[in-house]
This record gives structure tokens, sequence and C-alpha cells, in this order.
């Protein structure tokens, strides 16, 4: 297919936002063969279908790099909490927090996980996605957590999404680990880790460093046991204190860390020579009403690659638009519009370890986005509307 009369939203760097005026992409099967001006067409491109998209605008399939949108259960009644002062540690420290929404995905069932999560999963795909990335961690038992990796694997066979999966045992310590948190990790978390590698339902492996959750040591540990199984790592750092996460990220060459509030230009700076990316999750800076802005200047002078996601979760971000994300990232941490876009396409694929999409290149899959607007900017600016013409994934719509 040839896709031809539009606006390309490249994210190639030789221009802003890689922006090529009437442009055309000619599609072979599931990737882009030819990226270009209409002036400059390859003659054989024009022997199949074509499409005049009518000067829309065309980015690479948007890329949510961090959720957790396998889950049972909400926590409407937290929200009304917090409202009425609470913190979200406070609420955790009480039996709230991720332990609440544990006990209900424990009891769900892999059919009434998947139901509950596909709605999720299509109101972002209705946004333009065509990759995210699923994490476990409210399992917090062997057959829990390996229950969510299914499911997670399901989302990919029933719809047209790519799903990459993540491995978050080390999450929280659940109710009857209490005070044992080492013990947790020795009998729960790293056999878990082994059987899910095992059966082939991880991609990475996750750890939230805080002090309602896991230390450095304790994550240390983890990341260890994923590297001798050969697994990739990331990691929720810096999102409430400093306890050095996103430091102990970098001596592991993990591709992420995420949230950041609390991080220091020391740590953006370990960050940068580990060459990784910083997922920033306005959703949950604006759910928990926090004031602490991750370290946005820092980032951009050490060059460090800021990948925007949902964070969608029950308890801190419970949103579905990446498009939302986009313009909370400019209005609440002053991002600009060209930095948001590169969020969710570019450097959400690089924090996935995926260098086959994100951009709109030559050898790149065929997931693409067509809008009916003609300037990118307008993707981040406008607040609650949807501007999707087309998704295209693996070459299909």
């Amino acid at each position: 297919m040839l896709l031809t009369h539009a606006n390309l939203a490249t994210l190639d760097s030789s221009a802003p936002y890689g922006l090529v005026p009437d442009g055309a992409i000619w599609i072979d099967g599931a990737f882009i063969r030819w990226v270009g001006r209409q002036e400059d067409i390859p003659e054989q491109a024009s022997a199949g279908e074509s499409m005049n998209l009518g000067g829309r605008l065309v980015t690479p399939g948007l890329v949510d790099c961090h959720t957790h949108i396998v889950h049972a259960g909400n926590r409407a009644k937290e929200f009304e909490l917090r409202l009425g002062g609470a913190t979200y540690e406070e609420v955790a420290r009480a039996g709230g927090g991720i332990n609440s929404t544990v006990t209900a995905t424990r009891e769900a069932s892999e059919e009434d996980l998947l139901g509950s999560a596909l709605p999720r999963v299509d109101a972002l795909i209705s946004e333009g996605v065509t990759t995210i990335e699923i994490k476990s961690g409210y399992g917090l038992d062997i057959e829990a957590e390996i229950k969510m990796l299914r499911v997670a694997r399901c989302i990919a066979r029933d719809r047209p999404i790519r799903v990459k999966a993540s491995f978050l045992g080390a999450h929280a310590v659940p109710v009857e680990y209490s005070g044992r948190p080492d013990a947790y990790i020795n009998e729960v978390c790293l056999p878990a880790m082994a059987i899910a590698a095992e059966a082939g339902l991880v991609d990475a492996v996750d750890g939230f460093c805080e002090g309602i959750a896991f230390s450095e040591d304790q994550i240390r540990k983890v990341f260890e046991a994923a590297k001798a199984l050969g697994l990739p790592v990331k990691l929720h750092a810096e999102q409430l204190s400093n306890l050095g996460g996103a430091q102990l990220a970098a001596e592991f060459g993990a591709m992420s860390s995420d949230h950041l509030e609390y991080s220091t230009e020391e740590d953006v700076a370990a960050m940068a020579r580990a060459g990784m990316v910083a997922v920033l999750l306005p959703g949950a800076f604006y759910f928990l009403r926090e004031t602490k802005l991750p370290p946005i200047e820092a980032l951009r002078s050490h060059g460090v690659g800021m990948a925007l996601a949902t964070d969608c979760n029950p308890g801190s971000s419970p949103m579905t638009s990446l498009l939302l994300v986009m313009n909370m990232a400019c209005t609440l941490f002053r991002m600009t519009p060209e930095e948001a876009l590169a969020g969710v396409t570019l450097h959400g694929a690089n924090a996935l370890g995926l260098n086959d999409c994100g951009k709109l290149r030559t050898g790149a899959r065929a997931d693409l986005a067509i809008w009916d607007v003609e300037h990118p900017a307008e993707l981040a600016y406008r607040i609650g509307f949807n501007p999707l013409h087309k998704r295209m994934f693996a070459g299909a719509m």
C-alpha cells in the first residue's frame, strides 16, 4: 500500500518533529519500505493499492511503555480518602494501596482479569496506540504473578497490539510477609521470576525502590537474579523519596527509570552514562496531587530521552489516554509538544528496548497513526478530544 499526500512526523532529528510536508509512505507487508516526499515516490511503489490522505498527519503508532493494565477491582474509596487529606503513603501503610488490589487480583480468574483489561486496552487502541507494556505486581504470590503474565500474553492474542510483559514481583510486600521483605524476595519473588522466564512469559524485570516497597539492597538482589536469567531490567525509582534507585538502575544498565520526581542531577548524569530512558508519568503526578517536579532541565541538558506513559493502574493513575498524558506533560512538566510526541513514540519504544518502531523510517514496522490534524502540536494541545482517523498495525488497518 502507498499512503500519499500526508504530513509525516517521522521523528527524525533533521527537522522539528522530523516533519515531511506532503510526504508519502510505501508499506510492504508489515513493514515500511520507503518514506519521503510525494515528488520522490519510487516508480515501483505506484504499482499497488494507494490511499490519498488529503494532508492528514501521520505519526508512528503510539507506545505506552509503562502500564499496570491487568488488575482486578478499583480503589475509588482510597481516592475519597486522599481527597480528605490522607497521603498515598498513609493509605498504603493502613492496609490500602497496592495490597488492596492484590486481594482482588488473587481472587479473580484469568478470564475475569482479561475481561476487565480488554476495555482499557481498547481505549488505548482507539487513540492510536500500537505497543504497550504490561506489568505483573498485583499477585505477589507465585501463582497470581504467573496468572497476570499469562493474561498479558492473551491480550496480544485477542487484540491487534504488541505487548511487552514485565515481571514486577518486587512491587510491594504482601500482608502475609509483613515485616519480612527479604523472606518475600527469596521465597516468592525470585522463584516466580524464574518460573516466568522459563515459561517465556516475561520480557523484562521491574521493581519498586521506595520506603513503602523495597530497599536498594533488595532490588539489587532482584536485578542480579534477572541478569542471571538474561532479562533486562527497569525500575520505579525516586517517586516519593530518593533511595538511590536511579543510580542502581544505571549500574545494571537498565532500560529505564520511571517516575523520578525526587531524582537529582547526579542521578540523571548516571542515567545518561548508562544510556537509559527516563519514563515520566504525569498521570500519577496529577492524581496524587504531587508538587515535586521531575528534573526536566537536567534530563534535557544531559541528553536523557524522556518517554511518557499512562501508568494505567487502579490506585495512582487510573487513566487510559496517552493523548491526555501528552497534554499533562506539557502543562504540568513544561515539556514541549515535540518532546511529548517523541515521548510516546521514539523514547517510549527505546524504554522497551525496541528499535523497530517509534519512528517513520525504512525497515520499521508499519505501525502508524493517521490523524485529522494539520500539525503535530495539536495532539498535545487538545484536551478530551481524539482526532485519530485511522490506525495501522503491522501494515493492516
